[in-house]
């Protein structure tokens, strides 16, 4: 177990992060959005052996939404509120408190960009990740469950949506609490 060391990817990350996450087509996507001041991509690096030779290694990511929500209900019952996508540990390091790190340091960015509310979406069958996200103060807001699209990248660019039902989850960043990071 170590802290990893959480930073905004650069373009000059994508090959050291589709060695260890895969997903060139989703990363070169998001890559291309926070260029654009649609989101934040944070990854998360510790240091590893990779064929290159040591060097820090990706072992997770999260991404910070910051443009309008795609689904009504959201825009309607959370406007302008950022919203944290396709969190991931690589298998293997899980459990070791990566998830937590990206999520604080997505909340640290969000305050210091003057968010006071975040917000995520959780498939009703990832059990794991609600726990997580419950333990550190999200809720599930009162509004049902949401009907998103999971985007698919496939090799070669071509993107697959497919629907997927989600829990929405809404935490406070008040720093008369702790802080977002409490």
């Amino acid at each position: 177990m170590g802290t990893a060391d959480i930073r905004q990817a650069t373009g000059g990350d994508l090959p050291a992060m589709v060695r260890s996450l895969g997903q060139e087509e989703y990363f070169s996507d998001r890559l291309a959005l926070q260029d654009s001041g649609h989101g934040l991509l944070l990854v998360a690096w510790q240091e590893g052996v990779t064929d290159g030779g040591a060097g820090d290694v990706a072992v997770g990511d999260v991404y910070v939404w910051l443009a309008a929500a795609e689904e009504a209900e959201l825009r309607a019952h959370l406007p302008h509120v950022a919203l944290l996508t396709h969190l991931e540990v690589v298998a293997g390091r899980r459990n070791e408190g990566i998830g937590t790190e990206l999520l604080r340091a997505a909340e640290h960015r969000l305050w210091d960009l003057g968010h006071k509310q975040v917000a995520l979406g959780v498939g009703l069958d990832n059990r794991d990740a609600q726990r997580l996200y419950a333990r550190l103060g999200y809720t599930e807001w009162p509004h049902g469950q949401v009907a998103t699209t999971e985007v698919v990248y496939h090799p070669g660019g071509e993107r697959e949506l497919r629907p997927e039902i989600c829990r929405i989850m809404v935490r406070q960043l008040d720093p008369e609490r702790g802080g977002p990071w409490r």
